[in-house]
């Protein structure tokens, strides 16, 4: 019917009463227009005319030539012209492997178990197992699939090859420590699911927040009191911090990607990503490399009593002088525009107001945490295992309805990390067992003593490469599965003390997070954000990679002197 009317309107030979006629009679057929598209091509048929949609009756009409209704789009254009103007959809993502990392990661394996001659010292299932392990190992790096995924391969590889029977490359996914890092991401969900952590860091904006530096010491000081109860140093940076950092950048009229991003926000930001590493070294808790890193090193013979008051006394100096002398150092390598910030306390005053009182839920999460933290210290004395204390706190938050068990599927993370994790433990774990870990010791050993370094040496060295190696790393657990047991077992060889050896490399672990825009979870979520440049972020995670080298080093070595360590 509108075409008709279109045509009818276009021919001159129609007097005004009949094309009126067809105007009212066209009204009750497209009072409900259909809804437009841009993409469908069959929308013109469909769009208003300016006369057929008129709210009032046409009065008048002058079918001279020089008076002549024009109309946007014509009734009679073609779908398939329409169609011709839109731009073909995009070529699906290949399925699969990446082909280039899959058979480079693939060769590494094939290339050690074939073309390197074997050690008389190593039986042949230890040699095949490390070129597997070598080959996930290289996978972790190349990402020729998902983490898990390639984990998951290196697993059946194993046992499909008869290196390891199913019960032997299973044996981690019962580790309990293992077990606590999962939970431990649940902890970290119920803190930003109740809006506990965000409340606790806006209090410390409220109170420390006049200046843009004690706006800074106020997030840094709240993300290492959170830290020991959210052990999970991105889900920190995304659920809590970077929302209150871009909240008062944008406030203070400071946008990412915009030349205004560095009034505010990329001082913020680059302060708190350079600061977690150390809030993260703090605690055993705050972050699940460092449980990793302690399970690893038990398989290696260095067992730490009482290990969460041991790491806290251990890294509680260097690790608060690094706190406190980041924001400053920041303050002036990367400064601010906007030195005082006088309206982020009235800004947080009015954020607390509209969050109202303390919730049944926070509460519960409060006391649940505290209950947690209190058996992680004392747990040894009550005979109450670390995971155990955790599984009494999840089942706390789960009886009283804080957290679902809806939450704890979606946490894909936790149960991505209990896969490779698991895998990669496993592996490590029966490579010391078949003797590759002492072999490489010994050979590490008999290179260091060729030339003539001292432990003290040797440990710097170590460190120095444990540290650097991270460049080629986009994940701290991916390289402390990866590196860390051989790194440990060519301490021990030097002659480092193992207790030493190991907190320094779990250390270390935490503080090369901030190295690049890729080096952890974190250093995307503050990356992505859009408030700091690349170069920027090599530059000052370089600068203040030295910074910390230094710091822990000096007060470091000084202050495990004191404790005993060595």
């Amino acid at each position: 019917m509108e075409s008709f009317a279109l045509h009818c309107l276009s021919t001159p030979s129609l007097s005004l009463s009949t094309r009126a006629s067809l105007v009212r009679r066209s009204k009750p057929i497209l009072r409900s227009p259909p809804s437009i598209s841009r993409n469908n091509p069959l929308a013109s048929h469909s769009l208003r005319s300016p006369i057929l949609f008129a709210s009032k009756p046409v009065t008048s009409f002058s079918p001279s030539p020089n008076n002549k209704t024009h109309f946007p789009i014509q009734a009679s254009q073609s779908p398939q012209s329409q169609t011709s103007l839109t731009p073909p959809p995009p070529p699906p993502p290949p399925q699969g492997a990446k082909i280039v990392p899959f058979i480079i990661s693939i060769a590494i394996g094939l290339v050690v178990r074939f073309l390197v001659p074997k050690p008389v010292e190593v039986t042949p299932q230890a040699w095949q197992l490390l070129s597997i392990f070598l080959s996930t190992i290289a996978g972790l790096v190349l990402s020729p699939l998902p983490v898990g995924a390639w984990a998951f391969l290196g697993l059946t590889t194993s046992i499909v090859s008869g290196t390891l029977t199913f019960p032997a490359a299973f044996s981690a996914f019962t580790n309990e420590v293992i077990w606590l890092i999962v939970i431990s991401f649940f902890f970290a969900r119920g803190f930003v699911k109740t809006g506990l952590g965000d409340r606790i860091a806006t209090y410390f904006v409220k109170w420390l927040g006049k200046s843009t530096l004690g706006l800074s010491y106020g997030l840094t000081i709240s993300e290492a009191l959170i830290a020991p109860a959210m052990p999970s140093t991105t889900a920190r940076a995304g659920g809590v911090f970077l929302p209150i950092i871009k909240s008062l950048s944008l406030s203070a009229g400071s946008k990412p990607g915009d030349a205004s991003k560095s009034k505010l926000g990329s001082y913020l930001v680059m302060s708190q990503f350079q600061s977690a590493g150390n809030s993260s070294a703090l605690f055993l808790t705050a972050a699940a490399q460092n449980l990793l890193c302690l399970k690893l090193a038990e398989e290696l013979g260095v067992i730490i009593s009482s290990p969460w008051v041991y790491w806290f006394k251990a890294a509680s100096l260097p690790a608060l002088v690094s706190l406190l002398a980041t924001p400053l150092v920041l303050y002036k390598l990367y400064p601010p525009e906007t030195k005082d910030t006088p309206d982020a306390p009235a800004m947080a005053t009015k954020k607390l107001e509209s969050m109202g009182p303390v919730t049944k839920n926070e509460c519960i999460m409060v006391g649940t945490m505290l209950l947690a933290v209190t058996l992680w210290v004392c747990g040894e004395a009550l005979g109450i295992a670390s995971v155990v204390a955790a599984m009494i706190g999840l089942s706390i938050l789960l009886s009283l309805g804080v957290l679902d068990w809806d939450d704890c599927l979606s946490e894909k993370s936790a149960w991505d990390t209990l896969a490779w994790f698991a895998v990669l433990v496993g592996m490590a774990g029966q490579l010391t067992n078949l003797g590759i870990v002492s072999w490489m010791s010994s050979c590490v050993a008999k290179i260091l003593q060729s030339y003539s370094l001292s432990w003290p040496a040797a440990f710097g060295f170590l460190q120095a490469a444990y540290f650097c190696i991270h460049y080629l790393f986009a994940s701290q657990t991916g390289h402390v599965g990866a590196l860390y047991s051989a790194f440990l077992a060519m301490n021990l060889a030097a002659g480092v003390p193992g207790i030493l050896a190991a907190l320094a490399l779990a250390y270390n672990t935490n503080l090369f997070g901030a190295l690049t825009h890729y080096s952890s979870g974190q250093a995307a979520v503050y990356y992505g954000a859009g408030y700091v440049d690349l170069p920027d972020v090599f530059k000052v995670g370089f600068i203040m990679a030295l910074v910390n080298a230094v710091i822990w080093t000096l007060v470091g070595l000084f202050w495990w002197k004191f404790l005993g360590l060595y």
